[in-house]
C-alpha cells in the first residue's frame, strides 16, 4: 500500500507489496525489495538499494550525502540486504570513492539513532543498539554486536561474532569471538555464551578460549602470543581465521584488560 501523502519519484522501483506511508520521501534511482516497509517521515536518497523483507521506521534518513570533505559529489551507493530492521532515527550514509558503497547485510537489526558513516561494511546478523555510531570505512563481520552507545573510529574493523559493551569508544580492532568493555576498551573474555547461541560446540569454544589465553592471558604482548598460538595450537580454521584478523589488523588490536 502506497500512501496518497507519500513522496516518491518516478524513477524509482518499487517491488512487490511494498508499503510506504504518508510524509516519506523516495528519490529517483531508488531501489526498494518486495514485501518491505517504510514507515511515515521516512527520506531514502537516490543510489540507495534495499533488499527484500526490511522495515523502516519513522525519522531514518538512507542514502545521504557522506560527511567527507574529500567528497566532490562521486556518484555513490547505499546498499542494504534482505530482513533488516532500521529503527527509527537511524541515518545511512552513502559511500566515498575510497569502497563506492556502503553495505549493509541480511538480517541486521539497527536500532535508534544509530549512525553508520560512509563506506561501512556491516555484515550478516549484526545488531547495533541505540545510539552507536560508526566512523567511516568500518568494518563490522558477521553476528558482531554493538551495545548501545558504542562509538568507532573511523578504519575499525569488528570481528564477527564478537560482543562490545555499551558505551565503549573503539579505537583499535576487535578480534572475532570475543567480549570488549571498559575504557580504554580491551579483551574481556570469549563470547562464550554467544557462541554457544548459534550452534558452537563445546570443543570449538574451548579451542577460542585456549587461544585467547595464550594471546591476552599468558603472554606480554601481542606478537609474542601469536608466535605461541603459532607454536602451540594444532591448525584449524578458528586458528586460521584469528590470526589473519591480527595480521591484517592495521590499526593493532585492542589490548587486555589490566
Amino acid at each position: 500500500m502506497i500512501s496518497n501523502l507519500a513522496n516518491i519519484a518516478t524513477g524509482a522501483q518499487l517491488g512487490k507489496n511494498v508499503r510506504i506511508d504518508s510524509f516519506s520521501t523516495i528519490f529517483d534511482g531508488v531501489i526498494i525489495g518486495a514485501n518491505t516497509i517504510i514507515h511515515p517521515n521516512v527520506v531514502i536518497y537516490s543510489g540507495t538499494t534495499i533488499g527484500e523483507g526490511c522495515e523502516i521506521f519513522p525519522g531514518a534518513v538512507i542514502g545521504a550525502d557522506p560527511q567527507d570533505l574529500k567528497f566532490v559529489g562521486e556518484e555513490t551507493t547505499v546498499d542494504i540486504g534482505n530482513n533488516t530492521v532500521i529503527r527509527e532515527g537511524v541515518t545511512i550514509h552513502r559511500g566515498t570513492k575510497d569502497k563506492w558503497k556502503t553495505t549493509i547485510g541480511d538480517d541486521c537489526l539497527l536500532m535508534t539513532y544509530v549512525h553508520i558513516a560512509h563506506d561501512c561494511q556491516i555484515g550478516n546478523n549484526v545488531i547495533l543498539a541505540g545510539y552507536t555510531a560508526l566512523g567511516g570505512h568500518v568494518i563490522v563481520e558477521d553476528f558482531a554486536i554493538l551495545e548501545g552507545k558504542v562509538a568507532t573510529q573511523q578504519f575499525v574493523r569488528i570481528g564477527a561474532h564478537s560482543f562490545i559493551a555499551g558505551a565503549s569508544l573503539v579505537r583499535k580492532d576487535v578480534p572475532p569471538f570475543i567480549k570488549a568493555a571498559r575504557e580504554p576498551v580491551g579483551f574481556a573474555g570469549v563470547n562464550s555464551v554467544g557462541l554457544r547461541r548459534r550452534g558452537f560446540d563445546d570443543d570449538l569454544v574451548k579451542e577460542i578460549e585456549d587461544i585467547y589465553r595464550l594471546l591476552y592471558v599468558q603472554n606480554a604482548n601481542v606478537s609474542k602470543g601469536v608466535e605461541v598460538i603459532k607454536d602451540t595450537m594444532p591448525k584449524s580454521n578458528v586458528r586460521t581465521q584469528i590470526l589473519e584478523f591480527i595480521a591484517n589488523a592495521d590499526k593493532g588490536i585492542i589490548k587486555g584488560l589490566i
